[in-house]
């Protein structure tokens, strides 16, 4: 049994507002990143404790508390209390198993999802949860792991841009959302790239290698879908929700946010479907030429049964045959006999039948 399901089982019968970590662990410490900010000041720091923020709520202004490493029961403990925020919120951001989904309470929203990165270094695709807690004032986003992927929201509330530095958190909400499916979109994208250069060599050169690489991009496809389909079904829901936490002009971005998350999850259905194809073309092109092959075989049996047969009953007994007498007569049949066996190996060799 995997330490996973060891730790699962471990887990049944506990409260469901228990404050315990469910996952595997990324980062070695938890970090609070501050950014406090309206239209006229800005207040950038990593704080050391919750209390420092608690400060800052009665400020005219937006605070957004993003916290890298959700391992630590104190500190979510140290935020329901300070936030005055549902112990099942804090269980559900610890939870990082938990299907993507976004509940309204009495005084918070809170929505979960799944970011999808592309790994440069490996080129393969990090999983990783999201959690925001969106209030009147206050912005709490939880990271599994310190990483820079809100960075270009940070650049926009630095550079003054008036759309987000007038807005609440609603919109920040909003922006932080976008940069999830933006790579969404990327990583679906990028596959698409792969799967697209694929049907080339899948027309000229259909080995086994082309074979594997079919499966290794459907079950990352599989990947993407089993976390964008459920992150699409969050945003509709949140899309629709009647809140007070929710201006009305945040609406018209959560329909565009929408709308972006479906055409990741449309750019996946359709190379799942390409996926489908270029398995039956390779099935279909091996077939071909696995027929081309029995063709020349069965005309090269064709030629020489007969003569084999002729030589099998007759033989080829003569006294007048040269080399019937000749001392090195069996080696000469067999070198012979080796260099057409292999001759016949070369050749379906340069024919890839082989």
């Amino acid at each position: 049994m995997t330490n996973l399901l060891q730790i699962r089982k471990r887990n049944i019968g506990r409260s469901p507002d228990d404050l315990y970590f469910r996952g595997g662990k990324k980062a070695d410490s938890v970090r609070l990143r501050l950014i406090d900010f309206n239209g006229d000041i800005l207040k950038e720091d990593t704080v050391e404790t919750v209390q420092e923020v608690l400060a800052l709520r009665t400020r005219n202004s937006v605070t957004w508390l993003n916290v890298d490493g959700i391992h630590d029961p104190e500190v979510m403990d140290e935020i329901a209390k300070g936030f005055e925020l549902d112990r099942l919120i804090l269980a559900d951001v610890m939870n990082t198993e938990a299907r993507p989904k976004v509940q309204e309470h009495s005084n918070c929203v809170f929505v979960s999802i799944r970011m999808l990165q592309h790994n440069d270094a490996t080129d393969q695709v990090e999983v990783e949860n999201l959690s925001i807690v969106l209030t009147r004032s206050t912005l709490i986003s939880f990271q599994e792991r310190a990483g820079d992927v809100f960075e270009p929201i940070r650049e926009r509330i630095r550079a003054q841009k008036k759309r987000i530095r007038n807005s609440g958190t609603d919109y920040l909400a909003f922006a932080l959302l976008d940069i999830v499916v933006d790579n969404y979109i990327l990583v679906t994208s990028m596959l698409g790239e792969k799967i697209d250069d694929l049907e080339d060599t899948l027309l000229s050169e259909p080995t086994q290698s082309v074979i594997d690489r079919i499966n290794t991009y459907k079950s990352e496809l599989n990947l993407l879908r089993k976390n964008i389909n459920p992150a699409k079904e969050m945003i509709q829901s949140l899309s629709k929700l009647e809140s007070d936490l929710i201006e009305d002009s945040t609406d018209i971005f959560l329909k565009e946010l929408e709308n972006n998350i479906n055409q990741a999850t449309e750019s996946a259905n359709i190379q799942r479907e390409i996926l489908s194809d270029q398995l039956t073309i390779y099935h279909t092109t091996i077939s071909s030429k696995l027929n081309d092959i029995m063709k020349f075989l069965t005309v090269f049996s064709v030629i020489f049964i007969p003569l084999s047969f002729i030589a099998g009953i007759y033989g080829t007994n003569f006294d007048v045959l040269p080399e019937l007498h000749y001392r090195y007569s069996y080696y000469i049949m067999l070198c012979a006999m080796g260099v057409v066996a292999i001759s016949m190996l070369i050749y379906f060799k340069r024919k890839k039948w082989l």
